[in-house]
């Protein structure tokens, strides 16, 4: 597999974020840094304030996915088409209006949690 895995957490404390698209679980200063690899229109490398609106601190669960395409967690999650890395089970959040139009925008898939 070709696809180059997402960073994995620096730290498993309190600055905890997910993505809420995708769900991708990282340190605040990575997404920050780096942004969401399975999410790049979202343009959250170098934008504090992008990056706490389309992420989250609050989340149920994580997993380790390190071959999406072959995981029948992964597939479960609807992650199978994403990077490796790790994901929450579950975000409780749902992404802004305005982020939900931009994925529309580029054609990209949102689910929105089943409770908000």
């Amino acid at each position: 597999m070709g696809t180059a895995p997402a960073q994995i957490p620096t730290s498993f404390g309190h600055e905890l974020r997910a993505c809420l698209r995708c769900r991708l679980v990282k340190t605040y200063d990575q997404f920050r840094e780096s942004g969401c690899e399975n999410c790049p229109f979202f343009k959250m490398d170098g934008d504090n304030e992008r990056v706490v609106d389309c992420t989250t601190p609050n989340f149920n669960g994580m997993i380790s996915v390190m071959d999406p395409a072959r995981s029948w967690a992964a597939r479960w999650l609807r992650v199978g088409r994403f990077v490796p890395g790790c994901y929450t089970l579950a975000v409780s959040e749902a992404l802004p209006e305005d982020l939900q139009a931009l994925c529309e925008e580029v054609h990209v898939q949102y689910v929105p949690p089943k409770r908000v």
